[in-house]
C-alpha cells in the first residue's frame, strides 16, 4: 500500500512503486480533493517518469477530472501554475534519489504541499478493500499539452528579483534534471553571465554524480573557469546549494543565513524571525542569535517549514539541504528562486560570496552517516544506549540527532561537536549499535 513519507510517495520504480499504483492515487487525489478544475502534471527526466505521469492522466481521467500536461518540468513551476490557476498539481519525482527511483508529489488548490490530515484521508481510501476503481487504459484521456506553462514560470520567477548581474559569471548545474527545461533564462534576465553544465539528460543520469548531491561537478567547473561561483540543483530543482570561486560549498543553513541577515538590514525580515529545521548547523542557531534574530525549529521537510511560515507570518526559512522559501516570492521550495535571491545579495553587496558566506555564520563541525535499513529489526535499546553515551561525549559542545530518513530506506546520524574528528568518531559508534 503506498504511503506517504516526508515529501510525497516514492519508491524504487516498477519494483516499489507501479503504474497501477499511481493511477490509484491520481483517483483517490480526486475524491479526496474533489478538483473543479485541471490538475497540472509535471515530471523530471527519470527513464520511467512519461509512464507514471501517463498514469497520473489515465488516472485523473478515469473519474472525469482533466489535466494539463506540463512535460519537463521544476516542481516548482507546477506548484506556481496550481497557485496562479488555484487548481491542484502533481509532480512525477523521486528529487535528489538515483534514477531507478520515482515517485509523486500532489499539490492541492494554490499549489501547497498536502498537509497530514490530507494524506492521511488519501492512505485511508488507498487502503479501502470497497474502493475497486477499475479505469480502461485505451479509454479517452482528458489531457492537453501544457508546455507552454513553463515559459509563463520562468518569467515569474524572474521578476522576483531586482539586481544588474552584469560582470556575474555563474557555473550552474543542472544535474541532468528538471533544471534543464528552465535555465538559464531566469538569471540571464538579470544580466547574469552563465555557463549551463549537466543537462542533457538520457534517463538514467539524473543525479547522477552531478547536481546538489555531487556539488564537486560544479566546483570544479567553478575553478576551472574562473567564476563567480557556482549555483547545483537537485533533480526536481525544488532545491539548490552554491559553491564560491575557490569551489567551497555554500549549503542551505549558510544560504539562508546570508539571506536572513541582508533582509534584517534591510527591514525585509518579518519579526525577525527564520524558520529551519532540526538538521540545520548549531553555528547558524549560534549566529542568528548574536544578530538577533529568532530561530524557529520544525521536523524535516519542507512542508513543516512552510506550516511554521505560514503560522508565524514569517518570509524565511528551509533546510540544510537547499530546499529555501520565501513565502512572498513562492509557495514551495524553488531552487530558481533561490538562486536569484542569492544573487541579489551577491550584486548588491558587492563582496565575493565566500565573504558573505563566513560573515554571516560560522559552521561547526557536521558529519552526517545514513545507514541502509535490512530486513532485521534494530536493537531499540542498545541505539538508545549508544545515543545517550554519545550525548554525554558531546555536553553542551555539540549534538546528535538519529531519525528515520523519509525519502529513502535508511537510519541517518547526524553529529556537530568542536571537531570534525570528535563528530566522526561519536556517529561511527553509534552507526555501530544500529547492528544492520
Amino acid at each position: 500500500m503506498l504511503r506517504f513519507g516526508t515529501d510525497g510517495v516514492r519508491g524504487r520504480a516498477y519494483d516499489e512503486l507501479h503504474p497501477d499504483d499511481v493511477v490509484r492515487l491520481a483517483q483517490a487525489a480526486a475524491e479526496v480533493m474533489a478538483p473543479t478544475g485541471p490538475v497540472v502534471i509535471g515530471r523530471d527526466t527519470r527513464a520511467s517518469s512519461p509512464d507514471f505521469a501517463d498514469s497520473l492522466i489515465t488516472g485523473f481521467s478515469a473519474v472525469g477530472v482533466p489535466t494539463l500536461d506540463m512535460g519537463v518540468a521544476p516542481t516548482p513551476a507546477v506548484a506556481w501554475t496550481a497557485a496562479r490557476d488555484h487548481t491542484p498539481g502533481a509532480m512525477v519525482s523521486a528529487s535528489h534519489n538515483p534514477w531507478p527511483d520515482n515517485g509523486v508529489k500532489l499539490f492541492g488548490p494554490g499549489g501547497r504541499k498536502l498537509g497530514d490530515e490530507v494524506q492521511a484521508a488519501l492512505e485511508s481510501v488507498l487502503a479501502d478493500p470497497n474502493r475497486n476503481w477499475a479505469p480502461d487504459p485505451a479509454g479517452s484521456k482528458l489531457t492537453a499539452d501544457a508546455s507552454e506553462l513553463l515559459h509563463d514560470y520562468q518569467t515569474a520567477v524572474a521578476a522576483t528579483a531586482d539586481f544588474d548581474g552584469h560582470g556575474l559569471r555563474v557555473v550552474v548545474d543542472a544535474a541532468h534534471g528538471s533544471a534543464t527545461a528552465a535555465l538559464p533564462s531566469p538569471l540571464q534576465a538579470h544580466g547574469v553571465a552563465v555557463t549551463v553544465i549537466n543537462a542533457e539528460p538520457d534517463g538514467r543520469n539524473i543525479n547522477h554524480r552531478c547536481g546538489s548531491t555531487f556539488p564537486e561537478a560544479v566546483a570544479e567547473e567553478v575553478v576551472r573557469q574562473g567564476a563567480d561561483l557556482g549555483l547545483t540543483f537537485d533533480g526536481d530543482a525544488d532545491r539548490v546549494l552554491a559553491v564560491d570561486h575557490t569551489g567551497e560549498l555554500v549549503d542551505g543553513d549558510q544560504i539562508i543565513a546570508i539571506c536572513a541577515v541582508d533582509r534584517r538590514q534591510r527591514g525585509r525580515l518579518p519579526g525577525n524571525t527564520v524558520v529551519v529545521t532540526v538538521m540545520t548547523n548549531l553555528g547558524f542557531h549560534r549566529a542568528m542569535s548574536q544578530r538577533g534574530i529568532n530561530v524557529v525549529t520544525t521536523p524535516v521537510g519542507d512542508r513543516h517549514v512552510w506550516s511554521a511560515l505560514q503560522d508565524g507570518d514569517w518570509a524565511l526559512g528551509g533546510e540544510q539541504s537547499g530546499h529555501v522559501i520565501f513565502p512572498t516570492l513562492a509557495n514551495t521550495g524553488d531552487g530558481l528562486v533561490t538562486a536569484l535571491q542569492l544573487l541579489q545579495v551577491v550584486a548588491h553587496r558587492g563582496i565575493p560570496l565566500n565573504d558573505l558566506a563566513a560573515e554571516a555564520m560560522t559552521k561547526m563541525p557536521q558529519v552526517l552517516h545514513n545507514v541502509a535499513t535490512g530486513p532485521n529489526s534494530i536493537d531499540e535499546n542498545r541505539l538508545n544506549a549508544a545515543v545517550a553515551a554519545a550525548e554525554q561525549t558531546l555536553g553542551t559542545h555539540g549534538r546528535i540527532l538519529v531519525r528515520p530518513s523519509g525519502t529513502e530506506p535508511v537510519i541517518r546520524i547526524m553529529v556537530e561537536a568542536e571537531t570534525s574528528e570528535i563528530a566522526e568518531s561519536v556517529a561511527t559508534e553509534v552507526a555501530k549499535a544500529i547492528g544492520i
